[in-house]
């Protein structure tokens, strides 16, 4: 499969007020580049680029990580046919435009409560091995997200290492919180200290969402060392929904990753 990722965006500290679109694929191997005037910004323009882009190839997807990119993105890929994808994890786009010194970070939203009706039972820490992470594919799992590119084998990681995570108890609102959070498209979650400390889910294009709070030493420690596992782990982390804490029954999981 052919994806391309793209950014569509003002140039950063330009009074000619030019606007840049950057196509590359997951390899960064193929890249393309090209400008308008602002007057030019909009949907017919970036649908003739994508023309002559495609010499090289049509792509089978289009990802853009940037909001204010994707609406003109989604009406010229309409345009060609093109399906499009919002995610976050376009890290070869991301690092051409370091390499340019343009802006990658996007406006940090305060974080939302999740809606009352998701509230799961209880929540804790978790690990599992890299090498135990394909298992989990063979079994009976209603949601299983595991993107290949962010699989421990392809990151490098011993099979012993361990995958740092965190486990929800949803109960009777186990497989409503699993089929939510797929729909919000989950990308990391982070141990943010504060008063009180807590668990933000990272979703979707800029979403942000509270999944647990506390203020008890021992689970502060706890966090502590999750987000050192992860370093440990390459930024490779899990979330995992189950009913309760039989082992019998799942609801879904994903793999996340902050790349």
């Amino acid at each position: 499969m052919l994806v391309w990722q793209v950014d569509f965006y003002r140039r950063p500290q330009n009074h000619e007020q030019l606007w840049d679109l950057l196509i590359c694929d997951n390899s960064g191997n193929f890249k393309y580049e090209a400008s308008c005037p602002q007057s030019q910004a909009n949907s017919n323009w970036l649908t003739s680029q994508f023309e002559l882009a495609c010499a090289s190839g049509i792509p089978d997807k289009i990802q853009v990580f940037r909001p204010q990119s994707l609406s003109l993105v989604e009406t010229a890929a309409r345009n060609s046919n093109i399906e499009v994808e919002a995610t976050r994890r376009t890290t070869a786009l991301k690092q051409w435009l370091k390499d340019k010194s343009y802006p990658v970070e996007l406006e940090k939203l305060p974080p939302v409560p999740l809606p009352d009706n998701l509230l799961g039972d209880k929540w804790r820490f978790a690990s599992l091995r890299a090498g135990d992470v394909e298992e989990f594919r063979q079994r009976r799992i209603p949601i299983v997200d595991f993107p290949d590119f962010i699989l421990p084998f392809n990151l490098g990681l011993a099979s012993t290492q361990l995958i740092p995570g965190v486990v929800i108890y949803g109960g009777r609102q186990s497989m409503r919180l699993a089929r939510w959070l797929q729909q919000s498209r989950p990308a990391y979650l982070n141990y943010i200290a504060g008063a009180p400390d807590g668990l933000i889910l990272e979703a979707g294009l800029a979403d942000r969402w509270v999944i647990a709070t506390f203020d008890d030493n021992d689970v502060k420690v706890a966090a502590q060392n999750y987000e050192q596992r992860k370093q440990q782990s390459k930024g490779l982390h899990f979330l995992l929904v189950q009913p309760d804490d039989s082992g019998m029954t799942y609801s879904g999981i994903w793999l996340l990753s902050m790349g």
